[in-house]
């Protein structure tokens, strides 16, 4: 096992090199640039140059992609164009919000989509595994920006039922630990706090588990009904053993290699995909953070942010790769 996990930790080494790389010239292939945005559009060429020396953009690309990797591995990601500030400042702030609000939107998906799954395949075809079915399009085809400004018009405008900014409200006050407002909470034993802080997450949490609820439904569905049919289980069956002994023990964990893996795949998609939620529920973690940015042209930030979701994505996939080989130690072997 410890043989398989180092080979697989190697091999996406060259994966994260590349993805560097990628995310470097794409980021630098951005129409217009930060001096634009600083200096204005009427400016002299005298004051653009000046501005790009500053700023090292002047310098071929190959020797700003090396001076960029060797301060990242030094754990400086540089400053901010628009403020000057350093980056891993803002992150250390921004960065628990977002894995905060996808925590909690994963476990939703999870929650509410491998239990719809495994229903629907058992009972396949009655109203509960159309229903599911139907549910699991709905979500896809969906649009998150829009199901988002539908929940926060009803639940937060119309029944103003749950609050729809930011992540606490005003007069709370929580004592930072470990930036994750919930697991403070707990920690500073503040059960109010706690459930504020609760109440801030319900409705960005579920328009961002929205589609990760549909993908795990349906996967979980097919994966048990291959399952369902096996010999193995028809035996489980045939010794007697209670329907829900059979369903948990025998056939839902046979199932579960392709449920990880698009689980593992959710996870890194709510990772980076949240710039849309957090956006539309003023939410200040990395997603708003990266619009904003886009928005500034700030290049550091922007290169940084992209930078970071690409190798917490390959990390989420190493992950995945490595639970195959405890759910199924012959994967360790191959």
């Amino acid at each position: 096992m410890a043989r398989y996990i180092i080979r697989r930790t190697l091999e996406t080494l060259p994966v994260l090199f590349g993805a560097s790389v990628l995310v470097f010239l794409i980021v630098h292939l951005i129409p217009g640039g930060p001096e634009s945005v600083l200096l204005g559009e009427r400016v002299s060429e005298e004051n653009v140059r000046q501005l790009r020396e500053r700023l090292g953009l002047d310098r071929p690309l190959p020797e700003q992609y090396l001076i960029y990797m060797s301060n990242v591995l030094q754990g400086d990601l540089g400053n901010s164009i628009a403020g000057n500030v350093p980056i891993i400042n803002e992150l250390r702030q921004r960065f628990p919000a977002t894995v905060e609000l996808t925590i909690c939107a994963l476990a939703i998906a999870v929650g509410v989509g491998v239990p719809l799954g495994v229903v629907s395949a058992v009972r396949r075809g009655s109203w509960i595994d159309t229903g599911t079915m139907i549910g699991a399009m709905v979500g896809i085809s969906m649009p998150i920006f829009w199901l988002g400004l539908l929940l926060l018009w009803i639940f937060g405008v119309q029944l103003n039922l749950l609050p729809f900014i930011g992540r606490l409200s005003p007069n709370v006050v929580i004592e930072t630990r470990t930036g994750l407002h919930t697991v403070d909470a707990i920690l500073s034993g503040n059960w109010s706090a706690l459930g504020d802080a609760i109440i801030h997450l319900i409705l960005p949490a579920i328009t961002l588990s929205t589609v990760p609820i549909a993908l795990i439904a349906r996967i979980t569905r097919s994966a048990m009904l291959e399952v369902l049919h096996m010999d193995y289980v028809r035996t489980a069956r045939a010794k007697g053993l209670h329907e829900r002994v059979v369903i948990r023990e025998h056939a839902l964990r046979n199932a579960l290699l392709p449920v990880v893996t698009v689980i593992g795949l959710s996870l890194g998609g709510l990772l980076s995909g949240a710039v849309l939620t957090e956006t539309i529920f003023s939410w200040p973690g990395m997603g708003r953070w990266l619009f904003n940015s886009i928005q500034g042209r700030d290049y550091p930030i922007v290169q940084s942010i992209t930078l970071i979701v690409t190798f917490l994505f390959v990390g989420v996939n190493l992950v995945v790769d490595l639970s195959y080989a405890w759910l199924n130690p012959r994967i360790r072997y191959e």
